[in-house]
């Protein structure tokens, strides 16, 4: 929070120069959190997006095997069959091992992470390529760098920063190192601002040609409402979707629902049945066709 009091309440509002203001701002707001440019729509994203599923899962996480917390799912298809992928992490001298994967195709993921010093993150992931990173955080801002080890192909880079309790700004843009595309790939900028109940982002794609819209209202403790939109001189307003979750239904569970520009309505129920045992049931359907109705469960223990 702002501090109050003193010198700031007196003189902050005639301080015009946006320079000076930027200076302060860190020692005025010491409690507004950093994030990855790539979370800057999270909110809004997650409420439509995450616990809709279509498959049925079995998911046991946290089982110890020594100093490796193994996790292990299960998957069955359309057909009836299952396959299964086993995973674990544990750190060693310093070096976390983040995720060990092996899955029932013979691929396997390896995800590590060092911090050398504070704010500063390096990580290495492999999986169908090879990808070193590295995260650092100063103050209220946040970069991140990922460089293609394997073809030495491609480097992104990110920065976001929180201005203010209310407001991150960012960016990322993604380098072609060879090939006939050699070049800048991509580049894009985005901002949010949260008050209150109120979240909402605005980021672009497809180097400025499509503006993404991302709002999340807290109507109370138990209802929040969000939506998501495009815009682009293709098509002026596009809703992606828009949806909401409740969960004030007490021993029921939390519900979600939301449409999709595509006319596929979806609706889940994520509830609690045992101490950490959540399940998860979900289904889709297009229209009023109940042909495509798709259902999918979960269970994660």
């Amino acid at each position: 929070q702002k501090m109050t009091g003193s010198w700031v309440d007196c003189f902050w509002p005639h301080i015009k120069n946006t320079t000076i203001q930027s200076c302060f701002l860190p020692y005025l707001y010491p409690n507004h959190s950093t994030m990855k440019f790539s979370d800057i729509s999270k909110p809004s994203s997650d409420l439509l997006g995450n616990d809709y599923c279509s498959n049925v899962t079995l998911k046991a996480k946290g089982l110890s095997a020594g100093p490796v917390s193994v996790s292990v799912e299960t998957e069955r298809s359309a057909a009836g069959t299952l396959s299964s992928k086993i995973g674990g992490k544990f750190a060693y001298a310093g070096l976390n091992f983040d995720k060990l994967e092996a899955n029932a195709d013979g691929s396997n993921v390896l995800e590590t992470s060092l911090v050398p010093c504070p704010g500063c993150k390096m990580t290495f992931k492999a999986k169908k390529g090879a990808d070193l990173g590295l995260e650092y955080t100063a103050g209220k801002m946040t970069t991140t760098g990922s460089l293609d080890v394997l073809n030495m192909s491609k480097f992104s880079t990110s920065a976001c920063i929180g201005v203010s309790p209310a407001i991150n700004l960012g960016g990322d843009l993604s380098y072609n190192l060879s090939g006939d595309k050699a070049g800048l790939s991509s580049y894009n900028v985005g901002a949010s601002y949260a008050t209150g109940p109120m979240f909402a982002s605005v980021t672009t794609a497809n180097k400025f040609a499509q503006f993404n819209v991302g709002v999340l209202y807290k109507v109370n403790k138990d209802l929040s409402l969000a939506s998501s939109t495009t815009h682009s001189s293709a098509k002026a307003c596009n809703v992606a979707a828009i949806g909401g979750s409740y969960s004030g239904l007490g021993s029921v569970g939390t519900i979600k629902a939301k449409v999709g520009s595509n006319g596929v309505t979806s609706a889940c129920l994520v509830k609690e049945i045992a101490p950490k045992v959540n399940l998860t049931a979900s289904g889709s359907i297009s229209g009023t066709d109940t042909s495509t109705f798709k259902y999918g469960l979960g269970i994660t223990m």
